[in-house]
């Protein structure tokens, strides 16, 4: 994985053909994915339950540019070496999701993954301020994390505190909830580069009519690199 700041579309598959995963992986991919986005929920530190390491080691074959594991669990430690070998590129915790989190970057990056971290709607952007050089991805979560299909929540002014906080660092900020057409120039323009969306890709599409992914895909890319 190279590091540039240009926008990326990471579609996630929660909002895919459960019976149809790795159709549907190879199908966003085809038609611009540039990473797939996995949504991991235990039904614990969110009120949903999702994906294990089984289900993402069976989506790795499927997937070709990046796999991005957004772990909504809590606690996080056990399971890091389980999602490594299970092929996820870059891992991403919560800030909230327990009291050691420069241990669990560490831990991410140790076992060979880039490490993200994730900030709640009501968590401020200095929450991150200690654990930047530890860090490859700062994922803004612009919804109250654990159910696909909600109403965006403008962090905009977060956003820009930590493309500010970065600097020059590579380090990704990625937005994740309620990124449309209409949202996604907000999130850009206030700095972001990974972009996050569910619903709005895989609307009105499926793998028999993969073009209206890609037509939704690329509807969000413009909107969001448009000067």
């Amino acid at each position: 994985m190279s590091f540039d700041r240009s926008i990326k579309i990471a579609p996630s598959i929660l909002s895919a053909d459960f019976a149809n995963f790795g159709q549907e992986i190879q199908a966003i991919e085809a038609q611009g994915a540039d990473w797939v986005h996995v949504d991991v929920m235990d039904g614990h530190f969110v009120p949903n339950l999702t994906f294990g390491p089984a289900a993402v080691k069976a989506f790795r074959p499927h997937v070709k540019t990046v796999m991005d594991v957004h772990l909504m669990i809590a606690p996080v430690d056990p399971y890091i070496d389980a999602y490594a070998d299970a092929g996820a590129d870059v891992l991403t915790a919560h800030v909230e999701a327990g009291p050691h989190i420069h241990r669990t970057l560490q831990a991410i990056r140790a076992a060979g993954m880039r490490a993200g971290i994730a900030l709640n709607p009501g968590t401020p952007a200095e929450a991150v301020a200690h654990l930047l050089d530890l860090t490859d991805l700062i994922c803004v979560m612009t919804v109250n994390p654990g159910f696909g299909g909600q109403k965006f929540i403008d962090m905009t002014g977060k956003i820009r505190a930590l493309r500010d906080m970065i600097g020059d660092r590579p380090v990704h900020i990625e937005i994740d909830g309620g990124v449309d057409p209409t949202t996604a120039p907000l999130v850009a323009e206030a700095g972001a580069d990974v972009l996050v969306a569910g619903s709005a890709v895989f609307r009105g599409g499926s793998v028999e009519a993969p073009q209206v992914y890609g037509d939704n895909i690329r509807k969000i890319r413009a909107a969001a690199t448009r000067d």
